[in-house]
């Protein structure tokens, strides 16, 4: 049996009030089942046609995603929403890294594209440090 996520009667609730209305075209489906179908992929990694079908179909599901990402709908819900809270005391933040081959950036000698001689002397030196040295001045001071 799946372990499907479905929005809590509170959390529709709240989410509900944010949502873009009178949109024009066809009635969307169902916007929680939808919404939770996003959210169950978001929550699981999977990839959207993977969807599971009580959700409705991975095409809306994808496609409600896309379409309000690019119109900038979710910020707006999620800067709505953040604003009602309170401020919490305390903040925590995660993150992950992935170790990488050394050989997965094009590997050994970078990507092979060379500056020829007559470019090289051309050009000044893309470093941070340059423009500093030749105006006299250090980061350290």
């Amino acid at each position: 049996m799946l372990d499907l996520y479905w929005l809590s009667d509170d959390a529709w609730a709240r989410l509900e009030a944010h949502l873009p209305h009178n949109q024009p075209g066809r009635p969307r489906v169902d916007d929680r089942r939808v919404i939770s179908g996003i959210l169950h992929i978001l929550k699981t990694g999977a990839r959207w046609r993977d969807v599971p079908p009580e959700y409705g179909p991975a095409k809306t599901i994808y496609n409600r995603y896309t379409r309000w990402a690019h119109r900038g709908v979710w910020q707006r819900i999620f800067a709505k929403i953040a604003a009602a809270g309170a401020i919490p005391d305390e903040l925590m933040l995660d993150s992950s890294h992935v170790k990488a081959h050394r050989s997965a950036s094009g590997g050994k000698g970078g990507s092979g594209r060379r500056r020829s001689a007559y470019r090289g002397e051309a050009e000044r030196p893309k470093s941070i440090v340059w423009p500093m040295l030749a105006a006299g001045s250090s980061p350290s001071r």
